[in-house]
């Protein structure tokens, strides 16, 4: 699979055809297109792109995207922002001592959009300056969003253990993280379950043990469980104050399916003394329909919340989908269900109280022009969303969005 110039310079090779079921993960005895987010696992059918780079024993890969967006939020509680959002992940991996040890880091500019982040009805979770929440907003990712390292050693036939840390890394807990999974990789914006299935994906401290046999995987972490602050160029050092623990299955090259469970104490800077008790389960299948990809995912997350005086359990559901109509566009579309208490800041007497909201989004991208090795597309999309009746004074009865995009992706 490697491609050399003469004298042995390493050449980039472009990975969009599934040239990663040729190629061994960092983790385990599977092809690398099992790998998503962290550690966590997708389905093996799932389409790799991005460049690979041989060089002596190391292998390379580059993956990213960027985005440029005009989003525009409707009703009484919406706003409007041009913003950019980006993502490059470079991992390499070598044989060593009789197993393999990989290296992955995964940056973003994404704090250039400013500390608010950019509009997003119903969206909660973080903060923009240290003193108020972000409600109706997507927080920015930090800069540095992965640096990691791990090595794997084989125990058996079709088994492997490894030792996987990070800081920033993400622990085993929940699916693959949305701008990973092929569902949702296309689409700009964050989905209002992220802070029910999959924000530990930027985890400042974490340490895995894992073992993998045949379809099987579990794992286990200990990490720093507070979500990254509002300085979001800088890496963050607390201790060790959370757990979690993951069982991942996947039957066939097209299924992948998970149940993790995680006790993270004080996730959030603004409510230092609330424990989160978060289960998530999820199914994602990978198919090809008239020999165009299609990816699916289904999820569940429960934040059982601590507190004095304050316990309760909220769920979060999401459904969405992505396929390739044509070489060139491909369709995707999310739907969601959640019960969140945050909508109000803490001077609101409606604050804490349980709502249970959700939204519908489709879009499409029509992929237009190649320069080099980055694709570039087009693309739009537009919610609506489920307002119950207590919040449509604040929100209106039926708020509309949409967002227009330019992206590219390596």
């Amino acid at each position: 699979m490697a491609a050399h110039a003469e004298g042995g310079t390493p050449m980039p090779m472009d990975m969009e055809m599934d040239m990663g079921t040729d190629m061994a993960s960092q983790f385990g005895p599977y092809p690398m297109s099992r790998e998503g987010s962290g550690t966590a696992w997708q389905p093996e059918a799932t389409p790799m792109h991005g460049l690979m780079f041989h060089s002596g024993s190391w292998m390379t890969m580059l993956h990213g995207f960027a985005n440029t967006v005009y989003d525009r939020q409707g009703g009484p509680r919406g706003d409007e922002k041009t913003f950019t959002s980006s993502m490059l992940m470079v991992m390499a991996s070598r044989p060593l001592g009789g197993g393999t040890l990989g290296l992955r880091s995964m940056l973003s500019l994404d704090p250039a959009m400013g500390r608010g982040g950019y509009p997003l009805l119903l969206q909660t979770g973080e903060t923009a300056n240290g003193v108020s929440a972000l409600v109706d907003r997507q927080h920015p990712h930090d800069a540095f969003m992965e640096l990691s390292a791990a090595y794997s050693i084989p125990i058996a036939a079709g088994s492997a253990a490894y030792l996987y840390a990070g800081l920033p890394g993400e622990p085993a807990l929940g699916p693959s993280t949305f701008m990973h999974r092929f569902s949702g990789a296309v689409n700009p914006e964050a989905p209002l379950t992220h802070h029910w299935l999959d924000s530990t994906h930027v985890t400042m401290g974490v340490v895995t043990l894992g073992a993998s046999a045949g379809p099987w995987k579990v794992e286990g972490s200990r990490f720093n469980g507070r979500e990254p602050d509002q300085n979001r160029w800088n890496i963050e050092i607390r201790r060790f104050d959370s757990s979690s623990a993951r069982l991942s299955y996947n039957p066939s090259s097209r299924w992948s399916a998970q149940v993790s469970y995680g006790n993270l104490a004080s996730p959030e800077g603004l409510e230092p003394e609330v424990r989160v008790r978060r289960t998530t389960a999820s199914v994602m299948y990978q198919a090809k329909l008239a020999d165009r990809a299609w990816g699916t995912t289904l999820a569940w997350g429960r934040n059982d919340k601590r507190a004095a005086g304050n316990d309760r359990k909220l769920d979060g559901w999401l459904l969405e989908s992505a396929l390739e109509l044509t070489g060139a566009d491909t369709v995707f579309g999310r739907a969601e269900r959640v019960n969140n208490d945050e909508l109000f800041p803490d001077a609101d007497p409606r604050h804490g109280d349980v709502a249970q909201v959700g939204k519908i989004t489709l879009g499409v991208i029509h992929d237009f022009a190649s320069t080099g090795p980055v694709k570039w597309g087009i693309g739009a999309l537009a919610s609506a969303y489920r307002i119950p009746g207590a919040l449509q004074p604040s929100y209106g009865a039926h708020p509309r969005s949409f967002m227009v995009f330019l992206q590219g992706r390596l």
